[in-house]
């Protein structure tokens, strides 16, 4: 079994895609440097979009927000407010689709659309938050220009224009006249705000937000002052969220084998930090390397030429080996029809890439961390807000994750940190960004 497992390393590091390959340290001081050149605006690193939303302690009791979520396939409506001990308290729930998934439509149709799903509790309050989970350029006054719809959503004509603005003025259209206010966030924003709001009896020293799901994201809280791209304005923020769009980051140490995926994708060239990671990419990446690591011999011929039949291995199909590999699954199936050493190599292979998305994964957080300036009190500790299907169903990946962050984080640097969970995230970071950007 040893042999089987030296075996599969020795693949994988003649193709680079071995975990052993990635230096903590020496990626933490890249992945920062990375961070501080986007805070300044240059080009080729990651975005770090200032959100202009600041992080305030205090969330106002009993004021009613409107909180509106689009995702993929959902699009929420609520009604928040926070009780005096200022946890979250949610009313008026509705799960409508999200527009522009079952249809290509217009703008004025995606507007209108959204204005009938408020029309239910349109009358509830003058603020409303918007959780867009699309790419967007943010604006000072708390609106967003969409950049691009993704995840199969087909709108026209909404690009490059505000997407608060449009809605505000849908209402007017409609016959709404009382003067309504918007702020749109991203999802990672909420998950950070949300995460403060569920947890606001906790004394946390810093917040973080983190997804990984179908794609990854990274959002903190940063000075006002170290935001050189927003020259003398950002100064006037004690501080502000930062949506880093980490999924882009660039420089992470890429394999032969990520190289060839990545021209395989619709975008070559973007995402690579998230096509070696995020649940939209991490199983197909993990199909190429088993046809790889098959053509090299690994594999008996009996499962290669098996193998050979599968068109495309998902995501789901590499977790459920993982989690069942004598399962009722596509590659468990596979494997019982050959010899039990192919078994064993699969496993090995597949465990060694999540092995590597978690090392990964601990370089962006531990460089996050380590941006905050906090965490240095254990009883303080800096809250890492984690959502995404891919951060909880992976297999032993939060356990993998954390070890790497117990040894480099906690006993290297002496830095302090907690995962917590939060329920409908969106939906009160949502309010808390209109409470705090509308006041």
């Amino acid at each position: 079994m040893n042999e089987v497992k030296r075996k599969v390393k020795s693949f994988l590091k003649m193709n680079g895609m071995d975990y052993e390959r990635i230096d903590v340290r020496k990626e933490v001081e890249i992945f920062l440097e990375d961070m501080q050149n986007g805070l300044n605006g240059k080009p080729k690193c990651l975005e770090m979009l200032p959100t202009y939303i600041p992080m305030n302690d205090e969330i106002p009791s009993h004021e009613p927000v409107i909180a509106l979520d689009a995702g993929g396939t959902n699009f929420r409506v609520a009604v928040v407010h926070f009780d005096d001990n200022k946890k979250p308290v949610i009313s008026d729930f509705a799960k409508y689709s999200m527009p522009g998934m079952k249809e290509n439509m217009s703008r004025e149709e995606f507007l209108q659309t959204i204005v009938g799903y408020l029309e239910p509790v349109i009358h509830k309050s003058n603020k409303i938050g918007f959780c867009f989970s699309y790419a967007m350029e943010m604006m000072p006054n708390g609106d967003g220009k969409l950049i691009r719809f993704s995840k199969e959503i087909e709108v026209q004509g909404m690009a490059g224009r505000p997407v608060g603005a449009g809605i505000l003025q849908a209402l007017q259209d409609a016959g709404y006249k009382d003067e309504k206010k918007i702020v749109l966030v991203n999802d990672t924003v909420t998950t950070l705000l949300g995460g403060k709001a569920a947890y606001d009896d906790r004394h946390f020293d810093s917040f973080i937000g983190f997804i990984l799901g179908t794609g990854t994201n990274t959002c903190y809280i940063e000075k006002g002052v170290n935001i050189g791209k927003l020259g003398e304005s950002g100064k006037q923020y004690e501080n502000m969220l930062i949506n880093m769009e980490s999924g882009n980051y660039s420089r992470s140490p890429s394999g032969r084998i990520d190289e060839e995926f990545d021209k395989l994708t619709v975008d070559p060239g973007h995402a690579l930090f998230e096509k070696k990671i995020s649940g939209a990419y991490l199983g197909v990446l993990a199909g190429l390397v088993l046809k790889h690591a098959a053509e090299a011999g690994l594999f008996s011929d009996a499962f290669r030429e098996r193998y050979q039949k599968v068109e495309e291995l998902s995501t789901i199909d590499f977790n459920y080996f993982l989690r069942w590999p004598y399962g009722n699954n596509l590659l468990a199936a596979l494997c019982n029809e050959t010899e039990q050493k192919d078994r064993i190599t699969l496993y090995h292979l597949f465990d060694c890439l999540m092995e590597r998305a978690a090392k990964l994964v601990a370089v962006n957080l531990i460089a996050v961390v380590l941006k905050t300036g906090k965490g240095q009190d254990p009883s303080r500790p800096v809250c890492i807000t984690a959502d995404g299907s891919s951060f909880y169903k992976f297999k032993n990946f939060k356990q993998k994750l954390e070890h790497y962050l117990k040894v480099y984080l906690v006993d290297d640097l002496g830095l302090h940190y907690e995962f917590v969970e939060a329920d409908n995230a969106n939906l009160t970071g949502s309010a808390i960004a209109a409470l705090t950007k509308l006041n």
